[in-house]
């Protein structure tokens, strides 16, 4: 293992640890110790991330909110810089890795200052603000996906297509066949991604309980809800004497996903590139609202196969569910062949892939 490491820093979510962890992982099997810095959630990973150390550095987010809040954002973000100086001095990696989200600005601002070769990944099929900014500076540039928007043409040069890193859990369960239907049963997954999605549980159960009592005898349904939400989404579904499984978290939500025959989600980068990876069929819903409409673009490398439905969440009604739940109750053999569709836009070995791209920026030898 070297001594010097590759220093990785990531927003303190999963969509961004997830991918983190998966280039940690591809990493030390190619003998480079990893470390990890984020802001103060990072530190509640530490026991569980696959590094050498973790580390807390203050940032905040500048877009959005009132002048005087986005001053204060700007203010936590230059202390954070300074700190990150003093943090890259101290370790001295061999390169720098960001994952998006504002936590990755001052480790990367500092990297480009003190002159730290530096790679971003985009998890989107839209760059996010807080690498577009980092871009200009960036010695190379990783896409989760084949077609990303929302850069500037002086940095395509920069651009090498790698995938989204997966899992280990998730190459696992890609190798999963999807459920038969001989049992006439058709297996459904709600998830509503990191963030939550309260309209799952405004919506799906609803939508099943208005299909007819013989459609709901054939359906198993595995949600993931906000805590709050577990209760009356439990109590709708037992009230429509439908088979089901509740949880606020799962451990499992990859083998879950293999699990499935249907998918229905919001269009986050790593939803996206799991459903990709293990091939099954969606309903997206992708997230309104968000500043660069990164899970629109993102649903849209699913639906250009024919392997996902997306639904804005202003037509997301339980009515407009039923008729998509109907179709695939009466014509389930569709979605295995939707499922193979997704495949296509997979990309099993991206952590390899952005490994590689790593070692040879930071002039590592293998």
């Amino acid at each position: 293992m070297s001594e010097r490491a590759v220093l990785l820093a990531a927003g303190g979510t999963g969509g961004h640890l997830f991918p983190a962890e998966a280039l940690a992982h591809a990493l030390q099997k190619r003998g480079v110790a990893v470390e990890l810095v984020s802001d103060s959630r990072a530190l509640k990973f530490g026991a569980d991330f696959p590094a050498r150390a973790v580390h807390a550095i203050a940032a905040a987010t500048p877009s959005g909110g009132s002048i005087f809040g986005k001053a204060l954002a700007a203010l936590t973000l230059a202390r954070g810089t300074w700190s990150a100086r003093g943090l890259l001095r101290k370790i001295n990696p061999l390169a720098v890795v960001g994952f998006g989200g504002y936590p990755t600005v001052p480790p990367l601002l500092a990297a480009a200052q003190l002159k730290f070769p530096s790679v971003l990944h985009e998890q989107n099929a839209v760059m996010g603000r807080a690498n577009r900014f980092l871009s200009a500076n960036a010695t190379a540039i990783a896409t989760g996906f084949a077609d990303v928007s929302g850069f500037d043409a002086r940095i395509r040069s920069k651009l090498t297509h790698v995938g989204n890193p997966l899992r280990p859990m998730v190459i696992e369960a890609a190798g999963l066949p999807t459920p038969g239907f001989d049992d006439g049963l058709l297996r459904l997954l709600v998830t509503g991604g990191s963030q939550g999605a309260r309209v799952m549980s405004d919506i799906v159960p609803q939508a099943i309980a208005a299909l007819p009592a013989e459609s709901r005898a054939r359906l198993r349904v595995v949600q993931q809800a906000r805590a709050e939400d577990c209760e009356r989404a439990t109590a709708a579904y037992k009230a429509a004497g439908v088979a089901h499984e509740v949880a606020a978290f799962f451990k499992d939500l990859p083998l879950r996903i293999a699990q499935s025959h249907l998918v229905i989600g919001r269009a986050g980068a790593g939803t996206v590139s799991e459903l990709a990876a293990i091939g099954r069929a969606s309903i997206l819903v992708p997230l309104p609202g968000s500043l660069d409409q990164d899970q629109a673009g993102n649903a849209a490398v699913l639906a250009k196969p024919g392997a996902a439905d997306v639904v804005l969440q202003a037509d997301f009604t339980p009515q407009a569910l039923s008729r998509l739940l109907m179709e695939a109750l009466d014509d389930p053999e569709v979605l295995t062949e939707r499922g193979q569709a997704a495949k296509t836009a997979g990309v099993l070995d991206a952590a390899d892939r952005l490994a590689a791209l790593v070692t040879r920026v930071a002039n590592i030898n293998p």
